[in-house]
């Protein structure tokens, strides 16, 4: 069975076994030098103590005359005051005259060979086999009156007492390598510490796994997304969002690039970064390399309160609208048939209280009054609209007004054979749907209250006509602008019948899909009171390119 030993463990081990070996050849290579310059400083020192020697008053006499005795209570107190390991005197027979370590070697032949150049007048350093031992010794020649070679000084240290110089530093330095042995397995483990905690305590499999994931994950997402450092350079970009802003590099050329360099933003993108509260993060309408986006942006926080970054997802502007419109359009269908259900239930229900009272020609002249205007309208809205889903929205919105008391009349010349190229049917719906709504809202609001909610459609002089008239209060002309902004709406807080207008997004949504199709919509007052909505859209191609719907 295999141990597997946690990154932290690894991490530790790992640095205390390369520190420890970078230690210990660290110490050789040091132990190397100093043993050299121990060799090159003892050196020196006995070939100082030599020359000093060798020119002592006196020595010349005695070694010339062979005076023993003498020779031995001239060097006697230098021997006591120097750290060499001996020191010799030799004639120039090579013949101790002196030996301070072994007296019972005088007049005997000095070892070594090593005296030749010393017998020509010269000093030397030397390691070499002694009487006593291996030494590294330095000898110099004693001269006479007349400068001539008549003896031999030799002073020396002994390999075994260099070597305990060297132990005695490399049990001290032994000392201190311990000691910052212990310090580096301290640090080592508060190292580790500090970078497992960093990592989240996931080992590094778990960490590249989450990576992978990530990556997956962005690929399969459908916004788009992107993050920035606090630079403002990429560092993030997934597929969707290069495919949504058409970039065409790979995302590896793109990563640390500047944004303002791989796309085009607005002016003050980043400027709510830069706020102190986190309005207007989410939501935001943009336009990214000329493409009206939806935007939500997130702070990326290594530190609580420092932002670090942010990170940007966001879908086409267009998406939202059609999902906005299409949830609108089953609202609205889920409103008609609960009213065309309420009403059937009334009109059962009294139906069946005529039968079971027995009053047959009375059923039968209700049932006459009532099929006959829905009859009617019926017969109108099939016989001039040729889209099937118009139709069921029309009659669909006739319940519903006449529900609230609201009669909608349609112009006798309507017609609607065609769809522009510019808007599809579930737009074309939506226009016409939150025209519709609006004007029955406006009308129901008047006071007094006008039933009558006049509709003209229209695909005659080339262009689609749509007007709406209510019998509203009207719209005042500061308003005018305004009525088409995101947001804006005179409706109560709690109104919410009206899904496609309550929260201002109705006629948003008409001037969204009108706009896109290349039409134009106007605003006027009706007489005596009131307001008309006038629609026009052309049938000949004016739409600009990635404007246009399928």
């Amino acid at each position: 069975m295999t141990l597997r030993l946690p990154f932290q463990v690894k991490l530790f081990l790992s640095l205390v076994v390369f520190s420890s070996l970078l230690l210990a050849l660290l110490g050789i290579i040091l132990f190397h030098f100093m043993e050299r310059q121990l060799h090159h400083d003892l050196g020196q020192r006995a070939r100082v103590q030599a020359s000093e020697i060798a020119l002592m008053p006196g020595l010349a006499e005695r070694v010339a005359a062979r005076d023993i005795p003498g020779i031995a209570h001239l060097i006697q107190p230098l021997r006591d005051q120097s750290d060499a390991s001996y020191i010799v005197i030799g004639d120039v027979q090579e013949q101790h005259l002196y030996h301070s370590e072994s007296p019972e070697r005088l007049n005997l032949p000095m070892i070594g060979g090593d005296n030749a150049e010393v017998l020509q007048g010269k000093t030397i350093i030397s390691v070499r086999q002694g009487g006593i031992g291996v030494s590294l010794r330095s000898k110099a020649a004693i001269f006479d009156a007349q400068h001539r070679v008549i003896g031999i000084v030799s002073v020396g240290y002994l390999t075994s007492y260099i070597a305990n110089i060297n132990a005695r530093i490399l049990w001290q330095a032994g000392l201190y390598g311990l000691a910052l042995l212990l310090l580096l397995f301290i640090f080592s483990w508060t190292f580790t510490r500090n970078v497992k905690k960093q990592m989240f305590r996931l080992e590094p499999k778990a960490i590249a796994l989450l990576v992978l994931q990530q990556k997956a994950l962005l690929e399969a997402m459908y916004e788009g997304v992107f993050a920035v450092n606090e630079e403002k350079q990429l560092i993030l970009i997934n597929r969707a969002a290069r495919e949504l802003l058409d970039i065409r590099q790979d995302e590896k050329q793109l990563i640390g690039k500047p944004l303002v360099e791989v796309m085009q933003t607005p002016p003050g993108f980043f400027a709510l970064n830069e706020a102190p509260d986190n309005s207007g993060r989410h939501d935001m309408i943009a336009v990214l390399n000329q493409r009206q986006v939806i935007v939500n942006r997130v702070a990326i926080e290594l530190e609580p309160g420092s932002e670090s970054g942010w990170v940007f997802s966001f879908r086409d502007k267009n998406d939202i609208n059609t999902l906005s419109s299409q949830l609108s359009q089953v609202k609205h269908y889920a409103d008609n048939l609960r009213i065309m259900r309420h009403e059937q239930l009334n009109w059962t229900a009294t139906l069946v209280g005529l039968l079971q009272m027995q009053h047959y020609d009375d059923a039968m002249r209700y049932i006459q009054a009532q099929s006959e205007g829905a009859q009617k309208v019926l017969d109108f809205v099939s016989a001039h609209f040729t889209s099937p889903t118009l139709c069921g929205l029309l009659l669909g919105k006739y319940v519903s007004a006449r529900e609230k008391g609201i009669e909608l009349m349609f112009d006798p010349a309507c017609r609607l054979t065609r769809l522009p190229p510019g808007i599809n049917e579930t737009e074309l719906m939506s226009v016409i749907g939150n025209l519709l709504d609006n004007a029955v809202d406006a009308t129901l609001k008047a006071l007094p209250a006008s039933a009558s909610v006049e509709v003209y459609i229209s695909d005659r002089n080339q262009e689609l006509l749509i007007e709406v008239a209510d019998r509203g209060c009207g719209v005042d002309d500061a308003m005018k602008s305004h009525i088409f902004e995101q947001g804006f709406t005179s409706k109560p807080a709690n109104d919410d019948e009206i899904a496609g207008s309550a929260h201002g997004i109705g006629l948003y949504l008409v001037a969204g899909y009108v706009s896109q199709a290349g039409g134009s919509i106007e605003v006027t007052d009706n007489r005596p009171q009131g307001t008309i909505f006038s629609v026009f859209i052309p049938y000949a191609t004016a739409i600009s390119s990635g404007q246009k719907h399928d």
